[in-house]
This record gives structure tokens, C-alpha cells and sequence, in this order.
């Protein structure tokens, strides 16, 4: 790993000696890593593969879920359950402690989802995701398939699981997504721009009009995709040639270079200052200094 600074303040984010450790590959494409603390170990998917993965320190890798329908984000609810983003089912699913997958969205008035990208959990329960149409255009990752929806959404799901309302309509191709500490604003890249964009949360849930936060650019496999944030507001956002760390006001910080492409990443540990890497047939981790936002926590 190369560290490209921008910035000094990327000085108090990462040690300078950091490195990155490799801990499964063989994989097609990996992708939506989430750590489940309660269980020391990290969920991710293998879209091309259909399945959904588990891997941890003590008992190495195995299958968790197949087939996955060629699952790509996936997050925990409060109740620590996972939620995935189905390509091939264009869904989005839950899947029980007892191993049993309900559908949480299928469809807008009749109409097909495109093929569900990357989700996050609020604190109340609602459930946010994005809806580009990649898994219909590409038989790899999805299934070929014509589009019903008119729009590449942002769609949130009350935290009652009844309602499925669209929040945001107006980018490309929306993918990854993550909240601010406080939940007060949803940050939401757009993959065929390059951009982050940065939305107001409203106390229904809904999105004020969003705005250009950052844009990412350098050499080497990827675009914006996978996104999480620290606790003190950091943005981490995989990008061409790695991760890009941006602070609160949009001020890059620096990339870190990651041989591969990295998609997706997560925090976890018991310490929250891991960073898990979705690094194209791999999977990889790399410590940070400052910790990152719980995930499936009440």
C-alpha cells in the first residue's frame, strides 16, 4: 500500500507504516463486507459466485448463505440481522437467526427494482439503499434483464418494513452510502460522476435537495462505490486505486493506494479501528487510528 497524503491531518487517521494483510482470496469479486461483533467475523458476498461468505480469525472461511442471488451490499438491522442487496433478485432480503430470508422491498408501485447496490441501517430502524440498474447489464453480477423503473433511486424502508418511499431520484448511478455520526446529513456517491453527494436527513426520514460533496479522482481500478464514515465524521470512500479519505467539510485528505480493486469496506473488531477490504478476489483488513460507526448495534 501506497499512502498519498493531501493533507497533514491524514497524519491522525493512519500510522504511516500501516499495512495491509490479506486474509482470504480465490474469490470472483468480493463485495458488501460487514462485521457481526457478536460473533467476531466478517459476512461479505461473492457476487459472480451467488453466495455470501464468512470469514473469522478462529475458524477461517466458510459458506454463510447460498445461493445469494448474487447479493452485493449488505448491512445488519438493530436486531443484528443481515440485510442484502440481491442483484438477481432485485430485492432487498433479510435473513433470520433461524436461516430464513423474508424480502424487504421487490418493487414501486408494480414495478421491478433495478438491482439493489449498497444499503445502511438508522438508528430507528429505517432501512436506506441504492437501486442503480448494474446487475441488469451485466450477466456477471446479475442477470440481463429489461428495466421497469424509470429512475436510479436512493429508497428508504420505514422501520415498520410497510412503506418503501423514494428519497432521492436524481443521480446516475447512486451506490454507496453512509450516514453522518449524528444522522443529521446521508452522504451517497454516484459511480458514473465520480462525486459524493451529501444529503439533509429530515425527522421524516425524507431527503432535503442534495449537493456535490466531493469529488474522487486518480489512476487505477474502481470508482466511487463502497463508503463508511469514522467517528469523528471522516468520509472513507473506495475509489480509483483504492480508498479515499475526505473530512467533514470535503477537504480530501489523502488516498490510500491499494494494489487490486477495492469495491467495499467496513469496519469492525471489538475496537472498531479495522477497516475490512472488499479487494476484487480478495479480502484484506488494514488498522486505523481513529474507529469507524458501529454497525447492528440497538
Amino acid at each position: 500500500m501506497q499512502i498519498e497524503k493531501a493533507n497533514a491531518a491524514l497524519d491522525q487517521i493512519i500510522d504511516a507504516d500501516a499495512k495491509v494483510e490479506k486474509l482470504a482470496d480465490g474469490f470472483m469479486f468480493t463485495e458488501g463486507p460487514v462485521w457481526v461483533r457478536r460473533e467476531g467475523c466478517l459476512l461479505f458476498s461473492d457476487i459472480p459466485n451467488g453466495r455470501i461468505h464468512r470469514w473469522s480469525q478462529s475458524d477461517g472461511l466458510s459458506v454463510y448463505r447460498e445461493p445469494s442471488f448474487k447479493s452485493n451490499g449488505l448491512t445488519l438491522d438493530r436486531q443484528g440481522r443481515l440485510v442484502a442487496c440481491e442483484h438477481v433478485g432485485r430485492r432487498v432480503s433479510r435473513t433470520g437467526a433461524d436461516g430464513s430470508v423474508e424480502a424487504l422491498a421487490t418493487n414501486h408501485e408494480g414495478k421491478r427494482l433495478n438491482s439493489p447496490n449498497d444499503v445502511v441501517v438508522k438508528s430507528d430502524g429505517s432501512i436506506y439503499f441504492t437501486d442503480p440498474p448494474y446487475g441488469l447489464m451485466n450477466d456477471r453480477i446479475g442477470a440481463f434483464a429489461p428495466r421497469e423503473l424509470d429512475m436510479a433511486g436512493v429508497w428508504r424502508i420505514s422501520p415498520d418494513g410497510t412503506q418503501l418511499t423514494l428519497v432521492a431520484e436524481e443521480l446516475q448511478a447512486p451506490n454507496g452510502l453512509a450516514f453522518t455520526p449524528d444522522e443529521s446529513r446521508l452522504y451517497v456517491d454516484d459511480s458514473s460522476q465520480g462525486t459524493i453527494h451529501v444529503y439533509d436527513v429530515r425527522a421524516d426520514g425524507s431527503l432535503g435537495t442534495g449537493s456535490v460533496f466531493a469529488k474522487l479522482e486518480g489512476d487505477g481500478p474502481g470508482v466511487p462505490d463502497g463508503m463508511k464514515v469514522d467517528q469523528q465524521g471522516n468520509v472513507y470512500c473506495t475509489g480509483p486505486g483504492g480508498v479515499f479519505v475526505v473530512d467533514p467539510n470535503g477537504t480530501l485528505l489523502g488516498r490510500l493506494k491499494i494494489p487490486g480493486h477495492t469495491a467495499n469496506l467496513a469496519w469492525g473488531d471489538d475496537d472498531w479501528h479495522t477497516l475490512y477490504l472488499a479487494n476484487g478476489d480478495a479480502i484484506a483488513r488494514l488498522r486505523m487510528k481513529i474507529p469507524g460507526i458501529p454497525v447492528g448495534q440497538a
